[in-house]
């Protein structure tokens, strides 16, 4: 069987563009031989689709596109989609499959395992199935599964095993001729790798091929990089395809075929997939909500500069403002470093000087300050004045603003409310400090866009005279590992001062991360890269005594 793997870029609640885009590739898919099209988990809404399920015009706008695609579509194809629970015992509403063609459903397989860690809800919204049915089409048994129904496996955490629930295994006594996977399965660092073990392992356990098709695309935080994969009865791979790219592949599953290449990008560096994922997180972002445009505070900083660049790939340079906003603090050469990284990166650049509106703010405060010494106040007034001012070109212009603070900024306070966190989005919000120069220096390796000197200079906020950030913070290089321990190990004082660090300042670092959940709460989006990011699988509270 000729099976074509339909790895598309669906916008939640767009039936209209989805379903056009299932229609054309499932004729592309036609047009190359292939006898079944597989595409992803809930393509026809776009995942996640949140508590829009909770209304019940919205699940039935998902079968009323099934039943139209069912009739035009081009050849018989698996989609996912919201469908009926199918009883009146729970929920009313279940994550399916369904295989269509000849102008009708020909087959219905909701999904067993619906997970409730990380950034998914799923359990609150759907009704699992009891266990998989084995579909015939054409001659071969086809197991149909979705997504975190192939996720229990002895390499993850036993929380997620779901009593004991196997999909697989209950499939491997049906001996399947094939077995197919629907996903949308969002991508983190390192996470491609362990989706690899776990489609190779499923076909070794089965006996069988196994066709993984996974979502690509950003909506709000979530990142899906594709990289859909067919593995054969021994557990190796024989396609690979893009990695943050759509893409399509029609692939033989019979013994003895010739199979496609693997995608140049199915496997690349950790860098690359990390910028390929802040720009294609932006740019979706960006476009799915209306903007073609965005604008960014060039501040002669490393963090600016990264966003700087990302802004360029995920737009275009010609549809990215930067806007330098010297004060009477700022130096020379961070008004020059700027110019510069605008100028290597083709986009527009704007100086706006804000030294009378600060000094104004200043005096109009002058009577209520009067006797008390210059602090952080005066330093933050500086931000804030920045922020109106980016904030008030966003809004004349319709461009999008994005914030350049990162991850470990965010977590300790180390930004200003209203002043550099004004904006719609932070494209490395989820990035340490650590990790954007990393970023800066691939981005060069590529071809030099950020200034040596910005990478080499300490940083620096630039609120005050001298100010170095390692003034307030301990040096990045022990901040960021003491933050990722606590943050996405969830390690407790004694098991960070374990791995030789200093417990006053990790206590420090810990105290300074639940003091600034209040900020957070006030950030705008972000690209998540990591295993936990501060946004839809980050729930601290914020009025809380707990202490570690």
């Amino acid at each position: 069987m000729k099976i074509a793997l339909a790895q598309f870029n669906p916008t939640v609640g767009d039936f209209e563009g989805n379903r056009a885009r299932i229609l054309e590739m499932a004729h592309e898919a036609k047009s190359g031989g292939a006898d079944l099209a597989v595409f992803s988990e809930l393509c026809i809404c776009g995942y996640p689709p949140q508590d829009l399920i909770e209304r019940p015009s919205f699940a039935e706008r998902n079968q009323t596109e099934l039943m139209r695609l069912a009739k035009d579509i081009a050849l018989p194809s698996l989609v996912g989609f919201v469908g009926k629970a199918q009883d009146n015992t729970g929920k009313p509403v279940a994550n399916s499959a369904a295989l269509i063609g000849r102008g009708k459903v020909l087959f219905e397989q909701r999904k067993m395992l619906l997970p409730t860690y990380d950034v998914f809800d799923e359990d609150r919204y759907f009704e699992p199935a009891a266990q998989p049915t084995v579909i015939v089409h054409s001659g071969v048994r086809i197991g149909v599964t979705i997504c975190e129904d192939i996720w229990t496996h002895p390499m993850i955490s036993t929380r997620r095993l779901y009593n004991g629930l196997d999909p697989v295994r209950q499939l491997a006594a049906q001996k399947c001729d094939l077995m197919v996977n629907l996903s949308a399965s969002p991508w983190d660092h390192g996470k491609s790798g362990v989706r690899q073990t776990l489609v190779t392992d499923a076909a070794r356990a089965l006996g069988c091929p196994v066709v993984y098709v996974n979502a690509v695309g950003g909506n709000d935080e979530l990142i899906f990089d594709g990289r859909s994969l067919v593995s054969d009865a021994a557990g190796r791979v024989i396609t690979g395809m893009a990695a943050f790219a759509e893409d399509l592949s029609v692939v033989e599953t019979g013994p003895g075929q010739a199979q496609p290449a693997l995608s140049p990008t199915f496997e690349q560096p950790d860098m690359a997939d990390i910028l390929s994922a802040l720009t294609l997180g932006l740019r979706d972002y960006a476009h799915k909500v209306g903007f073609r445009t965005a604008l960014v505070a060039l501040s002669g900083g490393i963090d600016s500069a990264v966003v700087g660049a990302i802004a360029a790939a995920a737009f275009g340079p010609e549809n990215v403002i930067g806007v330098s906003l010297p004060s009477e603090i700022s130096s020379q050469h961070s008004r020059d470093d700027a110019v510069l990284l605008a100028g290597n990166l083709g986009i527009r650049l704007e100086t706006i000087g804000i030294s009378e509106v600060v000094s104004a703010c200043e005096a109009a405060l002058g009577p209520q300050f009067a006797g008390r010494a210059r602090d952080v106040t005066e330093e933050n007034i500086q931000a804030r004045v920045r922020g109106v001012i980016m904030m008030a070109l966003s809004n004349k212009f319709g461009s999008l603003l994005l914030t350049t603070g990162n991850k470990s900024e965010m977590a300790v306070g180390y930004a200003t409310l209203y002043g550099d966190m004004a904006g719609g989005f932070a494209p490395i919000k989820d990035c340490s400090k650590l990790l954007v120069y990393r970023l800066a220096a691939y981005r060069n390796s590529q071809g030099r866009v950020i200034p040596d000197r910005v990478i080499e200079r300490p940083p620096s906020a630039e609120l005050r005279a001298d100010q170095k950030d390692s003034d307030t913070l301990p040096p990045y290089e022990v901040l960021d590992p003491i933050l990722e321990a606590f943050i996405e190990e969830d390690l407790s004082v004694d098991e960070i001062e374990a791995r030789g660090f200093d417990r006053a300042t990790v206590g420090r670092v810990l105290d300074l991360v639940k003091r600034n959940e209040y900020k957070r709460r006030q950030a705008p989006p972000g690209v998540r890269v990591s295993r936990r990011a501060f946004g839809r699988d980050w729930r601290y509270p914020i009025t809380n005594g707990y202490r570690r």
